[in-house]
């Protein structure tokens, strides 16, 4: 067994600056952790694992062989990162490198996409394959959305005693089906027939048109759209689907509710990561991270679902709710942060009030995803959380509500639904 995380690169996670300008987004930490660590070791638990593959388009810079070290040393598998020259697509990558995946006799493999949150049911993936498909089947794993932001996803029609796939349709524009992909996949070796099959209908339409920069456009292959829509109804393609938590991490705002989620798996898989209380302590409700060179005041109160990153202080009186502070930023005493991403090193001063507007899914509606909202809408900022870049400096008594401010800044007074350039 392997594994590919797709994590993309630089051009993409625009939704997520001014957070990415600082972190590759796959290193952005959520609960605590690099977002892609949860995948690596939701991979690294299934018995068998021989080889984790990272795949993108990103320069390896120091921060990501940092992390690749660590990640290998904690969970004692192989892992490694394959640079892609160009965006290549969901498929176009994987076919790109079939050989490096296959080195070593692949039997079957894991896709993961980075950018979401899940419980990662690889293992039932894995059972759920050898009960209904044949060893040669293919596996996507999928969840239930409410039916207007179905469309929003890949839309799996499938039959309801085996969970063969008859019908995908990526974003359809009229309702197809509640259950969505979830970006998630097990395959053998023999997908890369299927894709061979769209690369070489990609060449010859490309000999056609005979366009000048075609080569490029050839080996961009979206899984999705290119192969799962040819797959539907032939037998290879089956649906898993999960009752546990998934969310896609779009923008910075779903960070914050992806955060809540690993938090809340945290009492089950890693109750050692959730702080507690203890006298001369802070007042911890709910789940809550606090990095081990956090220094935190006793008066400060923290949580629900708040992550305190690698040398933060917070001073007293502090109230922190439903925000993730990154490391080495600094609350000043009493200041109040709710539903706000603080950037790497910045400082809020005494009795500031920083705040945004949690773009929660419906809590009454079970089946409710998270909306990627725009950033805009009737050309004003769409009411979200707050995000501070790096280095951002706010000053005293001011509020700042439902802003964005880019990095290295020092602001002068309070600001409401803007962003600060």
């Amino acid at each position: 067994l392997k594994a590919v995380i797709l994590i993309g690169g630089p051009q993409k996670g625009t939704r997520f600056r001014p957070l990415s300008f600082e972190v590759p987004k796959p290193l952005f930490p959520v609960a605590g952790v690099p977002m892609v660590q949860h995948h690596i070791e939701a991979c690294a638990k299934v018995p068998g694992m021989k080889e984790i593959l990272l795949m993108g388009f990103y320069q390896p810079n120091e921060a990501l062989s940092r992390f690749l070290v660590s990640a290998q040393q904690e969970f004692k598998v192989p892992i490694r990162y394959l640079q892609e020259y160009a965006a290549l697509g969901t498929g176009g990558g994987i076919y790109h490198f079939r050989d490096q995946i296959l080195s070593g006799g692949a039997e079957a493999f894991f896709v993961l996409n980075a950018d979401v949150c899940s419980e990662f049911p690889l293992q039932e993936m894995l059972e759920f394959r050898q009960q209904h498909g044949d060893m040669h089947s293919f596996v996507i794993l999928g969840t239930t959305a409410n039916r207007t932001q179905a469309l929003n996803y890949g839309c799996i029609v499938a039959s309801s005693d085996t969970q063969e796939v008859q019908h995908y349709v990526e974003k359809p524009s009229t309702f197809v089906s509640e259950i969505i992909n979830c970006g998630i996949y097990l395959f053998t070796p023999a997908i890369f027939q299927h894709i061979g099959e769209v690369f070489q209908r990609n060449q010859q339409e490309l000999a056609l048109e005979e366009s000048s920069n075609g080569w490029q456009r050839a080996e961009v292959i979206r899984l999705e759209q290119d192969v799962f829509t040819a797959l539907a109804g032939s037998g290879k393609l089956y649906v898993y689907k999960t009752d546990g938590f998934w969310s896609q991490i779009k923008s910075a705002g779903s960070a914050i509710y992806a955060s809540r989620l690993y938090l809340n798996q945290y009492s089950k898989s890693h109750p050692e990561r959730l702080a507690q209380n203890k006298p001369g302590g802070p007042v911890i409700r709910g789940n809550v991270y606090i990095h081990p060179t956090a220094s935190i005041d006793s008066t400060a109160v923290l949580g629900p679902n708040v992550s305190i990153g690698e040398g933060v202080t917070v001073g007293a009186g502090v109230r922190v709710r439903e925000s993730i502070v990154l490391h080495g930023a600094s609350l000043h005493d009493h200041t109040c942060v709710l539903n706000t991403i603080v950037g790497w090193d910045s400082t809020i001063g005494r009795w500031a009030r920083v705040e945004g507007t949690p773009s929660d899914p419906n809590p009454n509606d079970p089946y409710a995803k998270i909306d990627s909202e725009t950033l805009f809408r009737d050309g004003r900022l769409t009411p979200s959380i707050t995000i501070l870049g790096c280095s951002v400096t706010i000053p005293a008594e001011v509020v700042i509500l439902n802003s964005i401010v880019l990095p290295h800044k020092e602001l002068s007074r309070s600001y409401k639904n803007q962003i600060i350039l």
